[in-house]
């Protein structure tokens, strides 16, 4: 990758970063973003800063074996979720990390969203699984989302936050975005006391969009 376009993902990082703390995704140190820099190389966030205060130069440089190869800060207590995630799929090149407080509710109470109640979630998201709580920072966790991104692009993890990924950093934060303004919208569905569903044949129909969409 050219200087330039080192230089655009490390922007792009932090756009995202200023992003989600700006939509309340995350709070005080919360959240993490990486992004794939080659085949062997990623860049993410430091441990120990807010989001809303990372700038370009405080980005770390890792190896996907877990070295890392510059940067003045640690990385991220997370990483191992960010590494496991590019070693799970060649097409991930974006990871965020963050605690969106409606979705997130939803991992704490244990309660799955209704896959086929919104049109959007089945097109722009697809099917959210909860990962049963592992530690945070833990090589349990980073295994078990692993295992789960093999099918999904975003995760809930009990009794934590959420995971999505994507093929950039805007849209892997694109993708965390909706899934909080999904959780909201069910949310709001449930205490008026009705959950409409979509037909099996609508979810069909829309799978194959998204599918057809991903696959230009």
């Amino acid at each position: 990758m050219t200087k330039r376009a080192t230089d655009a993902v490390r922007r792009d990082i932090v756009h995202v970063c200023r992003r989600l703390y700006g939509r309340g995704l995350i709070a005080g140190q919360d959240g993490n973003v990486s992004a794939r820099m080659s085949n062997d190389r990623i860049l993410i966030t430091p441990a120990g800063l807010s989001k809303v205060d990372v700038r370009e130069q405080d980005l770390v440089k890792m190896r996907l074996d877990g070295r890392k190869v510059s940067g003045r800060y640690d990385a991220s207590s997370e990483v191992q979720v960010h590494l496991a995630a590019y070693a799970a799929r060649s097409d991930i090149h974006a990871v965020v990390h963050a605690h969106p407080p409606v979705a997130t509710a939803f991992a704490v109470a244990g309660e799955p969203f209704e896959y086929d109640a919104i049109a959007e979630l089945v097109y722009n998201v697809g099917p959210v699984p909860i990962i049963p709580y592992q530690m945070p920072g833990s090589a349990a966790l980073a295994q078990a989302v692993a295992v789960q991104l093999q099918e999904h692009d975003v995760v809930l993890l009990a009794n934590h936050g959420a995971v999505a990924v994507g093929p950039s950093v805007h849209i892997a934060h694109q993708r965390m975005e909706s899934l909080e303004h999904v959780a909201q919208i069910l949310l709001a569905a449930r205490q008026l006391g009705r959950v409409n569903r979509l037909s099996q044949t609508d979810v069909r129909a829309l799978e194959a969009a998204r599918r057809a969409a991903r696959a230009k």
